[in-house]
This record gives C-alpha cells, structure tokens and sequence, in this order.
C-alpha cells in the first residue's frame, strides 16, 4: 500500500504532466515550484526512472513518464470524485471562494442571491474579483470564474448558470421619436449606434438573428463602450441605439426608458457558465454558489 506522501508526490507528478509546466503546477497545488522540483528528484531517485524531461523553458514527459501519467489519472480522478462526494455529508461548507466575474454576471447572477447565500454559508468568505478582461483564473489564483459558455478554456469545467441569453437592439423613446426605427440589420447603417468594446479591446459586431440567416454587423458608431452600465445610460439620454443583453434591461423596458427594436431580429447566445480547473477539486462552497445561482434563473436539475 502506498504511503500518504508517496500518494502526494504522486500527485504533484500528475499535476505536472497535464499543466505542463512546474509553475502552473505549483500555482494549482498552492507550492513553490522549488518545492515541486524537490519533490520531482526524490520521486525519480526512488523509481530509478527518468519521468520528465526539464530544459530551462519547457518541460515534457518521458516515455515512461506518459505510462505513468496515463495509469495515474484514473486512479487519482477516482479519489478526487470520491472526496468531492463528501461534501454533501458535512454539515456546512467552510473555508474561502475567490471569484473572478465581469460586471454584467456580477450585476445579475451574483449580487441578487449573495445576501441569501451568505446567511445560509456563513462560514464560507465570498472574494469576487469583478472585471471584464479575458484572464487565466490559475495564473492569478482564483478559485473560479464566470463568464459566457464560448469563452471558457477547454481544459475547464464548465456549470451553466443560465438558459442561453437573448441579446437585443433597444433605443429611447426620444431617439426614436427623432429617428425612423430600424426594422432590418441593413438599416443600421442609418443610424447612430453605440458599439461594444470587449475584453481584448476589439470591438464586437452585433449579432441579429439566428442560425443561417444571422447577421453580423459593424455597426457605425457615435461613441465605443466597453461596460455595459455606460451603453444603458447613453442608450436611456438618446445618444444612439445599443445592444445588449435583454435581461440586463429588464426593469428600464418595463419602466419605458427603453424600448426595443428590431424584434424579430433578437439572437440568443450562449449561457453564462461558472469554469474551474477540470483536475482540481471543487473548492468548500461552490457548488452551493452555483446551485443557488442556476435556481435563482430557472435551472434545477
């Protein structure tokens, strides 16, 4: 039988082999890459078997090296499944959850429920990180993070937090009352828009319609935001028409402030998801958050 610490270095070498990469490892299993290089060594000197191969940029596996890693995963996944089990069993979950969302999922999926979530886990410390920019959730230490289905990396687990999401065209009654209201994407080009600067500073073509018959548009534009709370505003003060998720206008259509356009001309895109590192466990707390979440916007299974 193995020991408790051959099963941690173990554990380390797995680690290394699918991050490829000492530090990212080492980021995953909250240790210094020094102390993954110790570990490494004594690992080798007491297989007597070369696992990696190490240059000063690179690191990859031995032949012997993918045997063992391939064998292992099984095996170690196993035991993650069964200690994620557990949770379910303890009476609360306790400890920290540092999260990384931009505005928008901040705005609708966490902020309506962190009161009830909070008095319900009192023992679990909520860090939300809210920003817009495209980041790597290992590299900078966070625990998960939000954001549309599309963007999440492949090698992460995904929840979906929502349906998928309807976007729309909506304009102020006084712009339309100055403005003929548009009726097909070409008539766009008509008007003034407010565009979408997105995390990476490029700017994002609406999206009308769906399927074969959807239309991607650069619209023409008086100003360019990239925060959704600013599009809202000069959309509401007659600025130009913008685009933007139906659910964030919610109360300003009900109010009248806004109004929508071009309705058969609606897209739905993908849902916003919560992602964390596929070959770690699920930190004490998340799945409560993302359980509470999903049932807040109608998802119960």
């Amino acid at each position: 039988m193995l020991s408790r610490s051959e099963l941690a270095d173990l554990n380390v070498f797995l680690a290394i082999a699918r991050r490829g990469s000492f530090r990212a490892a080492a980021i995953d299993l909250s240790l210094t890459t020094s102390a993954l290089s110790h570990t490494m060594r004594k690992l080798e000197d007491r297989l007597e078997v070369r696992l990696l191969n190490r240059t000063s940029r690179s690191v990859s596996l031995t032949a012997a090296g993918r045997e063992l890693a391939e064998a292992l995963s099984h095996g170690l996944d196993a035991i993650a499944e069964g200690l994620n089990a557990l949770e379910a069993h303890r009476g609360a979950p306790v400890g920290s959850l540092r999260i990384n969302a931009p505005r928008d999922a901040a705005r609708l999926l966490i902020a309506p429920m962190v009161v009830d979530f909070v008095r319900r886990y009192p023992q679990i410390h909520i860090d939300l990180i809210v920003d817009d920019r495209p980041i790597d959730i290992v590299a900078e230490g966070f625990d998960a993070g939000i954001r549309y289905a599309g963007s999440v990396p492949r090698d992460m687990v995904a929840v979906p937090l929502t349906p998928p999401l309807r976007w729309i065209v909506v304009g102020s009654p006084e712009y339309l009352g100055r403005h003929t209201p548009p009726r097909h994407p070409d008539d766009l080009y008509k008007h003034m828009c407010i565009q979408m600067r997105v995390g990476d500073n490029s700017t994002y073509p609406w999206e009308l319609g769906d399927g074969p018959s959807m239309a991607r548009v650069d619209v023409p534009g008086v100003m360019r935001v990239n925060e959704t709370e600013a599009t809202i505003v000069a959309a509401m003060r007659g600025v130009g028409l913008a685009y933007c998720l139906e659910m964030r206008v919610r109360e300003e259509l009900a109010r009248g402030q806004l109004l929508q356009v071009m309705p058969d001309w609606s897209s739905m895109g993908d849902p916003f998801c919560m992602y964390y590192p596929s070959r770690r466990r699920s930190p004490p707390g998340l799945t409560q958050l993302a359980d509470m979440v999903r049932r807040q916007n109608g998802i119960y299974d």
